[in-house]
């Protein structure tokens, strides 16, 4: 997905089907939204699906895998708790993944009522249980990204239990942007020497997370940034530019 210099940008779709599922019936159509931000010039679409099927459900997933397959240079990410089981009609997360063997699986920390993705995985804790599960989903022809907070010893681990890629967790990055001031100057630092490690020892590194117009430039300073994950910021803009805009907007900074 990557060229020189560009970063990849990825569509997390997950707000236009909340906004769907507040009325009855398909309306915004997710993979026809979808396929407007293709053709806007994104270079792949997030979905993040949950047992509660507040946003993105299952059927979305299969729909949203056969547009992609239409399109070769168009990338699918799946990404959610890995350990989300089988409830009602939501199938697993694991199972929506091996049926539609996406291009990239994020696997994330979250907890089945968690409103939102708000750290990354301590693999201290997790890694062991994670392990097999990458291979096995490796063994499927996905590529697989752990949400990580920016930690040099975390992403080591990232890398010893067989990650192909990192997805860094923006959220304190975009809350101090706004602030500016000495502690944000340190904390972009930390991203920076996150990027630079996953650099050196040969793990892929991913972004998201309230990334929006306003920060991402400053963001894309981070060396080898492969793909920015951005759903929340990007629908809310398209709420005042339209969305073939925005996605532009977002393209032509990831592009800069």
């Amino acid at each position: 997905m990557k060229t020189a210099n560009k970063t990849a940008l990825s569509v997390n779709l997950n707000k236009i089907a909340l906004i769907r599922n507040s009325r009855a019936g398909n309306y915004p159509n997710v993979v026809t939204h979808g396929e407007i931000c293709i053709k806007a010039g994104a270079d792949g679409l997030t979905v993040h699906p949950r047992p509660d099927q507040r946003h993105i459900r299952p059927h979305d997933v299969y729909e949203l895998s056969e547009l992609v397959n239409g399109y070769p240079d168009i990338e699918f990410n799946i990404e959610g708790n890995p350990y989300a089981d089988s409830v009602g009609d939501f199938p697993g997360f694991i199972k929506l993944v091996k049926d539609v063997r996406p291009h990239q699986c994020t696997l994330v920390p979250d907890s089945n009522d968690q409103l939102t993705s708000d750290h990354g995985f301590d693999l201290k804790i997790a890694g062991e249980k994670l392990r097999p599960l990458i291979h096995e989903l490796q063994d499927f022809g996905v590529r697989v990204s752990l949400f990580m907070d920016p930690d040099i010893e975390q992403i080591s681990l990232a890398k010893a239990i067989g990650a192909d890629r990192i997805e860094l967790y923006t959220g304190p990055y975009a809350e101090h942007f706004k602030l500016q001031g000495e502690y944000f100057n340190q904390l972009f630092e930390t991203y920076r020497t996150a990027a630079i490690h996953a650099q050196s020892i040969g793990i892929g590194l991913n972004a998201g997370h309230d990334l929006n117009l306003d920060n991402l430039r400053y963001f894309r300073k981070v060396p080898e940034l492969l793909e920015v994950s951005i759903g929340h910021a990007l629908t809310v803009d398209a709420i005042a530019m339209g969305l073939v805009p925005a996605v532009q907007a977002y393209k032509q900074l990831c592009s800069e």
